[in-house]
C-alpha cells in the first residue's frame, strides 16, 4: 500500500484519541507511550529542542487519512538522559575531527523500559515504517540513528533493515502469585531474607513511617515535596534534573490512574518519597528524592513498599529501571534489554560492528553469571 509520510514536531499534529488508538492496537503497551505521558515531556519544557530534544515522528497515512504507523523520534544534540551509552562513540568521532551530534534517536525521553518502538496497525505499515526511518536517516545530515529498547521482535526487524543490535541487562521482579510480602521473603535464600528483614526494621527503628498515595488522591502539595525531594537528590550528585514540577503536575491530571506516590515521613513531616507508574500488568520504579539521609530508607521507598503494592494488586511484574546489580538481593533478576543502531560512517559503522560483537559475548556471560547467584532458594527458582 501507498502511504502518506508526515514529520511532525509536536504530538499535537497528530492528536491524542489517535495517537493512543494505535498504541492500544501494539502488544504490550506501557504507560510510557501514552500521549498524556508523551506530551507532559514536550509541553513541560523538559524534551524540548532547548533542552536537546526536538521531536520528529514519523507518522504514516492510509488514503482515507487514518493514522496507521508512527515512530517517536528526536533530533538529539547530546547522550543525556538515553540510558544506552555511546559517549564512547561520539568522543571517536571528534577525535577523528567528525560531528556525531545531531544524531536520530528513536526513545521515551529519560525513560529506560522496554516496549513497542515501531507504532503499526499491522504488518505492512509497520514494514514501511521501517522503509521511511532508514530513508529518513540516509537523506538528513545525522551521524546516526539509535533505537532504544525495542522488544525482540522489532529489535530483529531493525536489524534485518541494517542495524546493529546491542543487548543490556535490567532486572525485574516477578510475581509468583505471592499472597503476602512474607510469602515472597520465604522464596529467597535466608541470608538475603535476613538482610530484608534488617533493612526495613532500621527504617522503622529510626522512626520513619510510610504512606502509599495514588494518583487521584496526591495533593498540589505532595507534587511540590516531590519534585523537591527529586530535585535534591540530583542536586547531591552535582547534576541538572530532567524532569520538572510542571511536568509531574500534568500527569498527575493526565494520568493519574497509573501513578502511586510512597511518601517516607518522621516527627509528622515528609522526608522523603518515590514515585512509581504502573498499569494492571507492569510497576515501574521511577524517581526517587530525599530531604535527609536515614539508612536503608532508598530500598524501603522506591522497593519494599513497591514490592508490597504489586503483591496486593496482583501485578506480575516490577521493572526496577537502568542497571543496579544490587537489585538482585531483593528478589529482582536479569533481564535482556536490546538497542539498534546504524551509523552513517562506513569506517565508523564497521568498528562498532566489531566492538558490539565483542561486548554482546561479555554481555551473555555476565548474564549467565548473574544467573549462577539467583538470590532465590534452590527449590523456589
Amino acid at each position: 500500500m501507498n502511504y502518506r509520510t508526515h514529520i511532525v514536531s509536536s504530538l499535537s499534529e497528530i492528536g491524542q484519541a489517535d495517537w493512543d488508538a494505535l498504541v492500544a492496537l501494539q502488544q504490550d503497551p506501557n504507560p510510557f507511550l501514552s500521549f498524556a505521558f508523551l506530551h507532559a515531556l514536550h509541553e513541560s519544557g523538559s524534551a524540548t529542542p532547548e533542552t536537546g530534544w526536538q521531536p520528529q515522528y514519523i507518522a504514516l497515512y492510509d488514503a482515507d487519512e487514518q493514522l496507521v504507523a508512527a515512530l517517536p523520534l528526536y533530533v538529539k544534540g547530546h547522550s543525556y538522559g538515553e540510558y544506552v551509552f555511546d559517549w564512547a562513540w561520539a568522543n571517536a568521532y571528534q577525535e577523528h575531527g567528525l560531528d556525531y551530534y545531531p544524531k536520530l534517536l528513536s526513545a521515551i525521553p529519560f525513560t529506560p523500559v522496554s516496549g513497542p518502538r515501531l507504532l503499526a496497525r499491522d504488518a505492512p505499515a509497520r514494514a514501511a515504517l521501517v522503509d521511511v526511518l532508514v530513508k529518513t536517516q540516509k537523506a538528513t545530515d545525522v551521524s546516526s540513528t539509535h533505537v532504544l529498547f525495542p522488544p525482540d521482535e522489532q529489535a530483529k526487524q531493525l536489524a534485518d533493515a541494517g542495524f546493529l543490535l546491542r543487548s543490556g541487562v535490567q532486572f525485574h521482579w516477578m510475581n509468583a502469585g505471592y499472597a503476602t510480602f512474607d510469602e515472597f521473603l520465604a522464596t529467597l535464600e535466608q541470608k538475603k531474607r535476613k538482610n530484608i528483614r534488617a533493612e526495613r526494621r532500621k527504617v522503622r527503628e529510626a522512626g520513619v513511617t510510610l504512606r502509599r498515595v495514588r494518583g487521584p488522591a496526591i495533593t498540589d502539595e505532595e507534587w511540590r515535596f516531590f519534585a523537591r525531594c527529586y530535585r535534591n537528590t540530583y542536586s547531591e550528585h552535582f547534576s541538572k534534573p530532567y524532569l520538572n514540577l510542571d511536568f509531574f503536575r500534568r500527569i498527575g491530571k493526565t494520568m493519574p490512574d497509573n501513578l502511586l506516590l510512597v511518601i517516607a515521613e518522621r516527627d509528622g513531616h515528609p522526608i522523603a518519597a518515590s514515585l512509581v507508574v504502573h498499569d494492571k500488568t507492569t510497576l515501574y520504579g521511577r524517581y526517587w528524592g530525599a530531604l535527609e539521609h536515614v539508612p536503608c530508607l532508598h530500598f524501603e521507598t522506591a522497593y519494599y513498599q513497591p514490592l508490597e503494592f504489586c503483591i496486593e494488586q496482583g501485578i506480575q511484574v516490577f521493572e526496577g529501571g537502568a542497571q543496579g546489580e544490587h537489585k538482585m538481593a531483593r528478589g529482582f533478576l536479569p533481564t535482556r534489554t536490546w538497542s539498534a543502531h546504524w551509523l552513517a560512517h562506513p569506517s565508523f559503522l564497521d568498528a562498532v560492528a566489531r566492538f558490539l560483537e565483542r561486548e554482546a559475548g561479555g554481555i551473555d556471560d555476565y548474564i549467565d553469571e548473574l544467573n549462577d547467584r539467583s538470590p532465590f532458594r534452590t527449590e523456589a527458582r
